[in-house]
């Protein structure tokens, strides 16, 4: 996967990651000073659904070397977000320039690793086939808060069809770094989302006659916590736009061994 970060960081490649890296984990990231980070740490442990926890920076270290080999944190991911004091003050393409010695970086487990699975037993994927980001939205499932981290579930939705439901379910399942199975299908209402075709972030998806809304818990939860939280500063990827690491979707441990790393 070098060669896709290698185009990333040299701004060749500035849209979503949906479809990229096929075979290998990719990740949300959560960016912040490192006296919030222990307790960052205990929010995703208590929320593993949408925050599975798949690597950790030393702290300052913007090399995350046990995702992958010459990965640089500052500019090898297409989008970043800024928050200021809770609120998002804009993004970038690099951030290089705001980076600090007190940083450590998190990486957690994003759905798009699962899709190519969906996508290899022929289970149609509409955002990847029509160049769109996946649909995500506010829910009213709360999470398990730690210190200044609390707030919603936010949630993906992908159209499956009907007959398909159970073995999407079961396809995902094998995937508890990628958020795993989803945490429920049906009525949009029920989980708080007054129009599924109006969502809070991505693109609108259409959800065919056959077809059943299925949602999983999302890396954009992390996003809603930070807001809660108001540190002073933080950054996170811009929603639909991955690191995309070189450990194999598969993988029972994400991390890659001394030995292997460069």
């Amino acid at each position: 996967m070098t060669d896709v970060r290698a185009a990333i960081r040299c701004g060749a490649y500035r849209s979503h990651t949906a479809g990229l890296g096929s075979g290998y984990l990719q990740a949300n990231l959560a960016i912040m000073p490192e006296t919030y980070a222990l307790d960052f740490m205990r929010y995703c442990q208590r929320n593993p659904k949408p925050c599975p926890l798949t690597g950790v920076s030393d702290t300052g270290n913007p090399s995350m070397f046990t995702m992958g080999r010459d990965i640089d944190i500052r500019t090898d991911v297409p989008a970043y977000n800024i928050y200021r004091d809770g609120r998002l003050t804009g993004s970038a393409q690099d951030i290089s320039d705001i980076w600090q010695d007190d940083f450590v970086v998190f990486a957690l487990g994003c759905s798009f690793t699962f899709e190519h699975a969906l996508q290899q037993a022929g289970i149609p994927v509409w955002h990847i086939d029509n160049d769109k980001t996946v649909p995500m939205y506010r829910s009213n499932i709360e999470t398990v808060p730690a210190g200044p981290f609390r707030g919603k579930m936010v949630v993906s939705m992908r159209a499956i069809p009907e007959a398909r439901v159970a073995e999407a379910v079961t396809i995902s399942s094998r995937f508890p770094l990628a958020h795993g199975a989803p945490v429920f299908w049906g009525d949009p209402a029920e989980l708080g989302i007054a129009n599924v075709a109006d969502p809070d972030w991505g693109d609108a998806v259409p959800v065919p006659d056959g077809h059943v809304p299925v949602f999983w818990a999302c890396g954009v939860t992390p996003q809603v916590a930070l807001e809660a939280a108001a540190l002073p500063i933080c950054i996170t990827h811009k929603p639909g736009h991955m690191l995309i690491s070189d450990i194999p979707e598969n993988a029972e441990v994400p991390v890659l061994r001394p030995d292997t790393i460069q």
